[in-house]
């Protein structure tokens, strides 16, 4: 499809690039072209363009941009929202979450995750970094509903292998334009050693990142050096796991020497403050992470542990918990932290066509409405997004070229009334049976 967005204020995310008044011409899935229009943009009946728009929008002086990159997500755990809550993490896991996702079928994660990809969409997130059960399932969910998607696996002593995720991996790399697959494991304390060196074995085949929950808690971090006198980050990057890079979920309670290994791995931080709030896991370390140049992407986790997957509310909290951390007001700048949700989002999930807006880049981006209070006046785009912005600024969301949601309407192949009503079922079957 051939579309005009017409009439908007543009942010590409492009480096030393302000917000300029312009056009973005889509073809296909991809951006064919920006125009920065200045003060006023000439009529396109007077611009050589070879194409026949099937639509032209109208973005009435509204911001169009890169969409989120939600750097962590376990899409399918809707079916615990607001029920596995208020108690710490393993406690979380070993009473809450584990016996119940237990009962999961292959069809049941592919109906939730289509309830967290519309949830995803009214957020302006246009791409996630999964990590749950049955990857193939999320992954055709997705593909159903045209979501773009970064696999990654589980992998822990039970559930999947090494030789499942191999098959994933070289899979998930070839059937869809929408899908990708990174290697990864659920965490250092639900695998094995050998499973643990059977992995980094086939990072190293493929010369492939990897990425793990890391030290989320300080219960984790104590474990690890009872069973093997390191650090996770230290054991693991003694097995050769990070050779290739990588990136840590979490990353709450980390030592000077894990963060050398990430500086020197040049391995990602993927940050979710929201979830490390929710199960008082702690506050990150951000503003010590971008001084040192390690860089940092931002995940909303699970909706179980969130519970909302809105990554205005993530970024308010990365740069709120920064400042109060280093008991600094200026320790964490808005405009670091909208790189973080989506050109650095982009880099930890090796999507490297979907970071900025830029002619040939891949047409995932959103359009934020400017004209609601919250945004007025607009001193700031870049702050107004961050310290006032809300899902409620989202009027449309375009991935790979298709707008799937716009003001308040989905495109994504069924009604939402139906994938709530599959959901609810589930729920019945597998919670309250």
């Amino acid at each position: 499809m051939n579309i005009r967005l017409y009439n908007a204020q543009i942010l590409t995310m492009e480096k030393n690039r302000p917000v300029f008044r312009g056009e973005v011409w889509v073809k296909g899935g991809r951006i064919a072209g920006i125009l920065d229009c200045g003060a006023e943009c000439p009529n396109v009946d007077n611009i050589t363009v070879e194409t026949r728009w099937d639509l032209e929008l109208d973005c009435e002086e509204n911001l169009l941009m890169p969409g989120f990159k939600d750097a962590h997500t376990h899409s399918a755990m809707t079916f615990l929202r607001s029920y596995a809550d208020d108690v710490p993490l393993q406690q979380w896991l070993n009473t809450k979450v584990f016996p119940l996702e237990a009962r999961l079928s292959r069809e049941d994660i592919y109906h939730l995750t289509k309830l967290a990809v519309l949830e995803y969409l009214t957020s302006g997130i246009t791409s996630i970094f999964e990590m749950y059960l049955s990857p193939d399932a999320a992954a055709e969910a997705c593909i159903d509903m045209g979501m773009r998607c970064v696999l990654t696996s589980g992998l822990n002593n039970f559930t999947s292998s090494i030789e499942q995720t191999e098959t994933e991996y070289l899979k998930w790399n070839s059937e869809s334009e929408l899908i990708r697959y990174r290697l990864g494991f659920h965490s250092e304390y639900t695998c094995s050693r050998e499973l643990l060196e059977g992995l980094a074995k086939l990072a190293g085949k493929y010369h492939e990142p990897v990425y793990t929950h890391l030290a989320e808690t300080a219960e984790e971090v104590e474990g690890c050096k009872k069973r093997y006198g390191m650090t996770p980050a230290v054991f693991l990057d003694s097995l050769g796991m990070f050779a290739y890079g990588g990136g840590g979920y979490h990353c709450v309670h980390m030592s000077e020497q894990d963060m050398d290994i990430f500086d020197r791995r040049g391995m990602y931080v993927v940050t979710n403050p929201a979830s490390n709030l929710k199960l008082a896991s702690g506050i990150a370390p951000v503003a010590e992470y971008t001084e040192r140049g390690i860089p940092v992407a931002v995940g909303t986790d699970g909706p179980a542990s969130n519970n909302c997957l809105d990554m205005f509310r993530e970024m308010f909290l990365v740069s709120g918990l920064s400042k109060v951390r280093e008991k600094d007001a200026a320790s964490l700048d808005a405009a670091e932290v909208l790189h973080m949700a989506t050109v650095n989002g982009a880099g930890a999930m090796g999507l490297s066509q979907a970071d900025v807006l830029a002619a040939g880049r891949q047409a995932d981006l959103i359009l934020i409405d400017l004209h609601q209070p919250n945004m007025q006046p607009v001193h700031n785009i870049p702050k107004n997004l961050v310290y006032s912005g809300s899902k409620a600024n989202i009027r449309m969301t375009m991935i790979n070229g298709r707008i799937l949601y716009r003001d308040g309407n989905f495109d994504v192949g069924e009604s939402r009334e139906e994938i709530y009503e599959r959901c609810n079922e589930i729920v019945k079957r597998i919670v309250y049976a």
